[in-house]
């Protein structure tokens, strides 16, 4: 019988923000892909202005998001 590993790493964050913020994942990495933004903190910064996440909501999307989903 092998166990799962946990989750590590961005992805860690995920269920958290969509149960904080009521939106699926893949709904805020669609935003972060059609920005014309393209610098990690930027994005950061824009998704915590403009959409109201946390800094690490936020850090967390943009990193996995910038990492190519991985």
């Amino acid at each position: 019988m092998s166990a799962t590993p946990p989750v590590k790493g961005p992805a860690s964050y995920f269920p958290s923000i969509e149960k904080k913020y009521g939106r699926p994942v893949s709904d805020w990495l669609g935003l972060i892909e059609s920005s014309p933004l393209v610098k990690h903190m930027e994005l950061v910064a824009w998704l915590k202005s403009e959409h109201g996440l946390g800094h690490g909501h936020a850090n967390a999307l943009v990193a996995h998001a910038l990492a190519g989903g991985k």
